[in-house]
């Protein structure tokens, strides 16, 4: 007798895997914001660059990278593009010239209003509730840290990227 609670043997059927129903979810979630993502003129990476500029303000790259769990090669032309569409600017550190600040100008602050609408037709889309969407969340975050390694916890903790 086997109920929900009962590990089940371990299977190689690929429906069977969590790593591909994350990425099946991802890949779905991902197309669904691409129309949405479209009215403002960014790309899904664009987006969430932006969610943490209008989150946080000025924010060093190094801070941006970690916040987005990428690496700065892959950031750096992410960057280059929002810059060249007038959205942010990038400038040195007055305090630490070694450090590269990420602004907002004008025109990507304003994008913020705009944006606002998103979330709200994205669970429309998605036929997702309110509560789904947070409990989804809080499981996909707490599946991120007990999967993540020692190392990339320990660099979450302290605002850094690994390596």
């Amino acid at each position: 007798m086997n109920d929900d609670h009962t590990a089940a043997p371990a299977s190689l059927l690929i429906d069977d895997q969590l790593c591909f129903a994350l990425y099946a979810a991802q890949r779905a979630v991902t197309a669904a914001y691409r129309p949405l993502l479209a009215d403002l003129g960014l790309t899904y990476p664009q987006y969430l660059t932006m969610l943490v500029l209008w989150e946080r303000g000025e924010v060093p790259v190094k801070e941006l990278a970690a916040a987005l769990r990428l690496d700065y090669g892959t950031v750096s032309p992410l960057l280059k593009r929002l810059e060249s569409a007038g959205l942010v600017r990038r400038e040195r550190s007055a305090a630490d010239e070694r450090s590269v600040l990420l602004l907002l100008t004008e025109e990507g602050a304003a994008l913020r209003e705009r944006a606002r609408r998103v979330p709200e037709e994205l669970m429309r889309s998605t036929g997702l509730d309110a509560p789904e969407v947070a409990r989804l969340r809080d499981e996909l975050h707490r599946l991120a840290r007990t999967a993540s390694s020692p190392e990339d916890r320990r660099a979450a903790e302290a605002g850094t990227t690994p390596g």
